[in-house]
């Protein structure tokens, strides 16, 4: 299994970006996949998580109303929009796959995609 994660980049604050998770290998039917982030000298925090037959979704409280996750179940994808971006939002986002519940424990993860976010 193959997590590839692309969208990331130089936006202003304020700004949006979207994120893209595509897997391959296999496909999903159930489990979950998220949203981590990982900024300099700091753990990897997980921001946002969906299930992937259900639905069911879960945001972090640094996140929430700004970021929404979605699925595409037909292309085994797994996005994130990301609105009114803020510097703190800097870091390298990570999207994870096959976990039991969604706050993990996740199996299989993506190389990451930087996201900075300028003042």
């Amino acid at each position: 299994v193959q997590l590839q994660a692309s969208g990331g980049g130089l936006v202003q604050a304020g700004g949006s970006l979207r994120l893209s998770c595509a897997a391959s290998g296999r496909t999903f039917s159930s489990g979950g996949m998220g949203w981590f982030r990982q900024a300099p000298g700091r753990e990897r925090d997980l921001i946002a998580a969906i299930s992937w037959s259900r639905g069911t979704i879960y945001y972090a409280e640094s996140v929430k109303g700004r970021f929404t996750i979605a699925r595409d179940i037909a292309k085994n994808t797994m996005y994130l929009q990301m609105n009114s971006l803020k510097p703190e939002d800097t870091a390298v986002y990570f999207c994870a796959a096959e976990a039991p519940y969604l706050l993990g424990p996740y199996h299989y993860w993506g190389q990451g995609t930087q996201v900075t976010v300028s003042s």
